[in-house]
């Protein structure tokens, strides 16, 4: 398997579309390139409306990433609970919540200085 090297910005899009293909829900991008303290360049946030649904979702970005770069996640967690899963792509780290989950952690809250990304539902 040949791997394409795809730039932070460009797998992230690829995480948005995986992510809107299962009709994940208030998706967003949030770029952190400029943000103190960040570790990733990328959050991308979703939300699952059930345990079936958010794994659905992380099962769609392991796939589409996999399919169109070739890349593997550095780790995946959280997808036996199916509450909040995490994967991490490094230079991209892929959010996906249930409702309540999502507004207990807030992400978008915590790197409110981040330029943020809104997609609509499919």
């Amino acid at each position: 398997m040949t791997k394409i090297a795809l730039n932070a910005q460009a797998l992230s899009e690829l995480a948005v579309a995986a992510l809107q293909e299962v009709k994940g829900k208030n998706i967003v991008r949030m770029d952190l390139r400029q943000s103190d303290g960040s570790v990733t360049d990328y959050f991308v946030i979703a939300t699952g409306t059930s345990d079936t649904h958010v794994k659905a979702l992380s099962e769609s970005v392991l796939k589409i990433i996999k399919q169109e770069a070739k890349e593997f996640p550095h780790a995946k967690e959280g997808v036996q609970s199916g509450e909040w899963v995490l994967v991490d792509y490094i230079n991209v780290v892929v959010h996906i919540f249930q409702k309540e989950k999502r507004e207990f952690y807030r992400l978008e809250k915590l790197w409110g200085d981040a330029t943020t990304d809104f997609y609509e539902d499919m």
